[in-house]
């Protein structure tokens, strides 16, 4: 399929009683096909604008693609290891899910020495991580044979601790640019829920936040105007949904197995999209500057 291709139609879609426009954007590929594997995932962007996803040619790997599209591994993971999710902190240190070993890494600001930061064999899997501004470290961890699934939190002093057990399939987690909600989704359940963010990092005030009728969910990000964007996996669209959860932006992909998104470019508006069926990363154009790249490039 052509890269650069560029669909010229405007469709009208109803969901949840919502009009939105689905906008069939020009995409392209920061890499070529297949230069990840199908795990491809954890997408993030750090100060200097370079990209970091896992499974680089390899499981086990994190690959590191510069603006150009120029991809090299970064690191390989210790034997039994395979990253999930990758998020850096304000301080510009990498964070890295570790779904296959129950952990969540950190390399420190440029270094390439890995350090378990947090484990726990009693998790399913630690698949997605967030970050919240105070330190806190979000954890998203399902169990697809059971279609289950719970949310844990790192704290600054490294004590891990389950918030809330017994949900769906925990997937895309994500906190909002102020720092004061926490978005966790469920696959299989199609459900957003919401929460708010204590002091002490716990969550509390649980609500649906939105839901869909079809397809699954992946990986999520905020907009620095709280927007939150959801990989629609098997649908091959990015949604964007606004903080009082109305849809109203539906971007067609050219893969149909987005893994997650994360925001980078020179003005913090690309979109970059991991494609887990091309393995893959498209880039789309997107309204409003990330959440992360705005706090790092004040």
């Amino acid at each position: 399929m052509n890269s650069f291709r560029k669909l010229f139609f405007f469709a009208i879609a109803v969901t949840n009683l919502n009009f939105f426009p689905v906008y069939a954007f020009q995409s392209t590929d920061l890499v070529a096909e297949h230069s990840f594997t199908e795990g491809i995932e954890g997408p993030a962007v750090n100060r200097a604008g370079d990209l970091f996803a896992v499974n680089f040619k390899e499981q086990g790997t994190i690959g590191k693609v510069d603006q150009k599209g120029n991809g090299e591994v970064f690191i390989t993971l210790p034997e039994g290891s395979i990253g999930n999710g990758i998020r850096f902190d304000k301080d510009q240190n990498m964070f890295v899910a570790d779904y296959a070993g129950h952990k969540v890494y950190r390399l420190k600001n440029g270094s390439k020495t890995l350090e378990v930061w947090a484990e726990d064999s009693t998790m399913n899997q630690p698949n997605d991580l967030a970050i919240s501004d105070a330190g806190f470290i979000y954890l998203s961890d399902p169990n697809w044979s059971a279609s289950t699934g719970n949310i844990w939190m790192v704290t600054p002093s490294r004590e891990v601790r389950l918030l809330e057990a017994n949900m769906g399939t925990t997937n895309g987690i994500e906190v909002s640019p102020n720092g004061k909600l926490l978005y966790v989704n469920e696959s299989v359940q199609r459900k957003v829920w919401k929460y708010d963010i204590l002091k002490d990092g716990t969550i509390s005030n649980k609500r649906l936040f939105f839901s869909f009728e079809d397809y699954g969910m992946d990986g999520m990000r905020c907009d620095k105007k709280g927007n939150l964007y959801i990989a629609r996996y098997d649908k091959g669209t990015v949604v964007m949904i606004s903080r009082k959860g109305k849809l109203r932006k539906e971007i067609l992909l050219q893969g149909k197995k987005p893994s997650n998104i994360a925001f980078g470019g020179k003005d913090g508006r690309d979109g970059y999209v991991t494609m887990a069926d091309r393995g893959c990363i498209e880039v789309i154009r997107i309204p409003h500057p990330g959440s992360y790249y705005s706090k790092v490039h004040k």
